[in-house]
């Protein structure tokens, strides 16, 4: 047992340092920058100071983003979808920032939808206020920003860049002048005269007087600046009465505010020129009671939907996600891909027997490398995503390398386990005594390993909880990911901790090889699994050649515990195999293959968002199956509910279009796609009817739910 511990450290260790190496590197050619670009937009940060930064002189610093064709980001109200862009500034002492100058919106329909927004390019200017305090320690003016923003075409794709922008002090920074004055001009103008609003049953009754008279008897565009209060894609009227302009608005049927006043933006047309005129108006009148029966009715389906779409989710409170996360990680102690490395450690843990000090050292540290390798995991995932990667919760098995590695792990581990070998045999008693002289590292590093591996079964059940948290700013992210991590040490923690529960462990003895031993068997178990995965990848050449190598890993592992004069030959021969092997058969791992469907799925077609697009403008209900081969929930449903012969009758009775979207390899469409479901995981069930909202399952996919949802059509 000590010398697998001592194994599990090694290998960790190895794992950590690169693991911590990449989003350092990554920092260090991210950071000190004024440009970003991804696929979809470049941004820029640009600064406008043309009498220099000094008190009371105008300072003005903004991020122009330029947008590839069909790509959008959002204003300070999306509309139906969406999510406005965030500035977080860093500025020395004495320098403060304003709000976004926001410039005039266009009105951008998606389906039945609506947002608002902008595409080709725009410029998001933020003014600086210098103040007499302000006290520079050289001869520039630093500027540090941290911007989030949402780009989106039929796909939506959350999106980071940090910048840093040194300004001078003295003369005139004025290159960007043009773009500053551009959009300086198509700010809105504050309105003069009067506006008000008054509610008149389900809609709102618009009324504005003061616009300029070349706008008399003109069309103009309605931008409220509260969020979920209009309809934003539904049709509204407008008239004009001399100088008074008037429109009725339906209400949101799912309002999510009240307001007693409301901003508004009008926009219309003068001399050409698209010019905005901003006023907030007062609200008089009762807001209708939101009836969520009547919501109910209109909609039978949505009781189904028990996972929020991305409008519901981008309400949840923090504190909701945080308790999800603990409780989730907790639950994740069962899964059965961490239970061989837990069983192993309640073993470990076993062995300390009355030592309480001992053991609730040790439950520290292993706590400590689970907290930490959730909260790396998750600060890995949001650097790389924020840097134009689009990756998911589980990715390192979207790596047919790493699924190969861990096989080849747990192939070593479970020899070990089963007696065929000792660490110690192949290293000095100097190495060997590691494990002994550094209890707590050991302990540490198996919380590490359990992370490692445990991560992908994270999602079927925290899919809705991590895709928020890729939403949120930085800090409150890595909360929940470090809620997911404590959620998890926390029995193991509560085992080594309270006297009554560490009791009722066995004793140490002669059952604990025998427990040994047999855990064996569950890391083999493990490895099938990951032969599988990589089949699906890699294809049937692909997972023989990872078996042939594991076989001949298990022939050098033999080798090196013989006695006898024959010993070095057979070991020198048994590794010039697996070195051969390696040459030639190798690159079969990681070659991938196109998936071929069995007889059996020959109704599921691939998935893409075009298609979805197609079919449902034509009239078609689909049903997607998000989906990953080394996702133990998406391969029960697919052989359960997915297989129900009642549930298939329902699909062709409706003549239902299946589309399966596989991500067990890297896929960055079907990432962005369950971004914009508000999910970061697999599985995913949604149902696609023409004329209604999407309907999203929940990850354990119940027979009578889905067969409802069907029937609703």
């Amino acid at each position: 047992m000590t010398s697998s511990n001592l194994f599990f450290r090694l290998l960790n260790a190895s794992v950590l340092v690169a693991a911590s190496a990449l989003p350092i590197w990554s920092s260090a050619q991210y950071n000190a920058q004024a440009v970003v670009t991804t696929e979809q937009v470049r941004t820029e940060l640009m600064a406008y100071a043309p009498d220099g930064v000094q008190a009371g002189k105008p300072v003005w610093v903004g991020l122009q983003i330029k947008h590839q064709p069909e790509w959008h980001t959002y204003w300070k109200n999306s509309g139906d979808s969406g999510q406005a862009t965030t500035l977080s500034w860093t500025l020395p002492a004495g320098v403060t920032a304003g709000d976004i100058a926001w410039p005039l919106p266009s009105k951008i329909p998606v389906g039945n939808l609506a947002n608002y927004g902008y595409g080709d390019t725009v410029l998001l200017p933020v003014p600086l206020t210098v103040t007499p305090q302000f006290r520079p320690l050289g001869t520039e003016l630093e500027v540090k920003l941290l911007a989030n923003w949402l780009v989106c075409k039929q796909e939506c794709v959350p999106q980071e860049g940090q910048f840093t922008l040194r300004l001078p002090l003295q003369g005139s920074t004025a290159l960007n002048a043009g773009a500053f004055d551009a959009t300086f001009k198509a700010q809105p103008t504050l309105l003069s005269g009067s506006s008000a609003i008054q509610i008149d049953a389900k809609a709102l009754k618009v009324t504005v007087t003061g616009l300029p008279a070349a706008l008399r008897g003109k069309t103009l565009e309605f931008f409220p600046e509260t969020p979920e209060v209009i309809e934003t894609a539904a049709a509204w009227t407008q008239s004009w009465q001399g100088e008074r302009w008037s429109a009725s608005v339906p209400i949101a049927r799912h309002r999510s505010a009240s307001p007693s006043a409301l901003p508004m933006v009008l926009v219309g047309d003068v001399a050409g020129q698209r010019q905005g005129f901003a006023t907030t108006a007062p609200v008089g009148g009762a807001w209708p009671v939101h009836d969520a029966a009547a919501a109910a009715a209109a909609n039978p389906t949505a009781s189904l939907n028990l996972t929020p779409p991305p409008a519901v989710l981008a309400s949840t409170t923090l504190s909701l996600a945080l308790l999800g996360a603990l409780l989730g990680g907790m639950i994740l102690n069962l899964m059965p891909c961490v239970f061989p490395v837990l069983a192993i450690k309640v073993v470990s843990f076993a062995g300390h027997g009355n030592d309480k000090r001992a053991q609730r050292v040790n439950g520290l540290a292993y706590s400590a490398g689970v907290v930490l390798s959730f909260a790396a995991l998750g600060a890995l995932l949001l650097l790389l995503r924020g840097a134009g990667e689009q990756l998911g919760w589980g990715f390192q098995l979207q790596s047919p390398a790493v699924v190969a590695l861990l096989a080849a792990l747990f192939t070593v581990i479970g020899l070990n386990l089963a007696g065929v070998f000792e660490f110690g045999q192949f290293v000095g008693a100097d190495m060997a005594s590691l494990q002994a002289r550094n209890p707590l590292l050991n302990a540490f590093l198996s919380g590490v390993l359990a992370v490692l591996i445990a991560s992908p079964c994270t999602a079927p059940f925290m899919g809705a909880s991590l895709g928020f948290a890729l939403g949120l700013p930085g800090a409150q992210a890595l909360l929940i990911f470090t809620a997911l991590g404590v959620g998890m040490a926390l029995p193991f923690l509560a085992l080594s901790w309270w006297p009554a529960l560490a009791a009722r462990l066995p004793r140490p003895g002669v059952w604990m090889l025998t427990f040994r031993h047999a855990m064996a068997f569950p890391m083999f178990a493990t490895v099938v699994w990951l032969v599988w995965v990589l089949g699906q990848q890699s294809g049937i050449n692909g997972a023989a050649a990872l078996l042939a190598l594991l076989v001949a890993l298990a022939l050098v592992l033999w080798s090196l515990t013989l006695q006898g004069r024959g010993k070095r030959l057979i070991a020198i021969i048994s590794i010039a195999i697996t070195a051969m092997l390696t040459g030639t058969i190798g690159s079969l791992i990681v070659q991938p293959v196109a998936s071929v469907s069995s007889p059996t799925e020959a109704r599921w077609q691939p998935w893409s968002t075009e298609k979805v697009t197609q079919l449902v403008d034509a009239g078609t209900p689909v049903f997607v199956d998000f989906t990953a081969a080394w996702c133990v929930t998406c391969q029960y449903n697919k052989q359960t509910t997915l297989a129900d012969t009642a549930v298939l009758g329902d699909f062709d009775a409706k003549k239902v279009t299946l589309l399966r979207a596989d991500w067990t390899r890297r896929d960055p469409a079907i990432t962005a796609a369950l971004a914009q479901l508000g999910r970061n995981g697999v599985p995913v069930y949604v149902l696609h009817a023409p004329g209604r909202a999407p309907v999203v399952f929940s990850e354990i996919l119940s027979t009578s739910a889905l067969r409802a949802a069907i029937a609703a059509i």
